[in-house]
């Protein structure tokens, strides 16, 4: 198969077709030659190939997309690493608005170049959750906040929460053990103003089990949220 039937197959099966048509195929195959070559200098992910590609950061990405909806979103990844799920989403949905923040800027730079060679309405921003939390222009700014294995779910509420305004959403996604991950954060998530409201547990093809978990914005986060990050991962909520 080329690109075009790998990527909608593989999308077709997990029930994604929306996000498949032939526009938005050529879209990601730009993109999933950009990144190989790019990723042949600066390393952005361990995997190459491209059915690999396709279903572990293309299609995992885009896992998160239907809780987009049809509103044009303020959105924000925390951890974005190399563009995922940023670019996916915004290819996906490019009425909305996207900033990817991440502390290693040499990332963003590809981020960057991608965003300007298929126009998508994305930002980037080098520095650290925790810190930018803290600033009046992105604290609780934001309608949707996602974050893709970037932390263990209590230690990603107290960078990610901060950032949703009062009625927003964060959606996580997570691996496997997502649902123990959710145990584990019940305290933190209404510490921090939040309320589970779904949870989906699903397979991604041959990549194994993934959970997605979406977060309301009911209360503010106290101001002494998000803490240094030494004291976040020492003492997690």
């Amino acid at each position: 198969m080329n690109f075009t039937e790998t990527y909608q197959s593989t999308l077709a099966a997990l029930g994604l077709a929306p996000y498949a048509t032939d526009e938005i195929a050529a879209k990601f195959e730009t993109l999933y030659t950009k990144l190989v070559e790019f990723n042949s200098h600066t390393n952005l992910t361990a995997i190459t190939d491209e059915a690999g590609v396709i279903l572990r950061h293309f299609a995992d990405s885009l896992t998160a997309a239907p809780y987009i909806g049809e509103k044009s979103l303020k959105i924000l990844d925390v951890g974005c690493g190399g563009g995922f799920p940023t670019l996916p989403l915004a290819i996906a949905h490019p009425d909305c608005r996207f900033t990817a923040l991440d502390s290693t800027a040499k990332k963003l730079t590809f981020v960057a170049e991608m965003a300007d060679t298929l126009s998508l309405p994305v930002t980037t921003l080098p520095a650290r959750a925790e810190e930018v939390a803290q600033m009046p222009a992105h604290r609780e700014r934001y309608d949707l906040v996602v974050s893709r294995a970037v932390a263990r779910l209590p230690m990603l509420c107290e960078l990610c929460l901060p950032f949703v305004k009062v009625g927003g959403r964060f959606v996580a996604l997570k691996g496997a053990d997502g649902e123990l991950e959710l145990t584990e954060a019940e305290h933190a998530i209404a510490k921090l103003g939040g309320r589970l409201i779904s949870q989906k547990a699903f397979t991604l093809g041959d990549a194994g089990g993934r959970v997605i978990l979406e977060i309301e914005k009911v209360r503010p986060t106290p101001t002494a949220y998000p803490r240094a990050f030494a004291k976040i991962k020492k003492t997690p909520l």
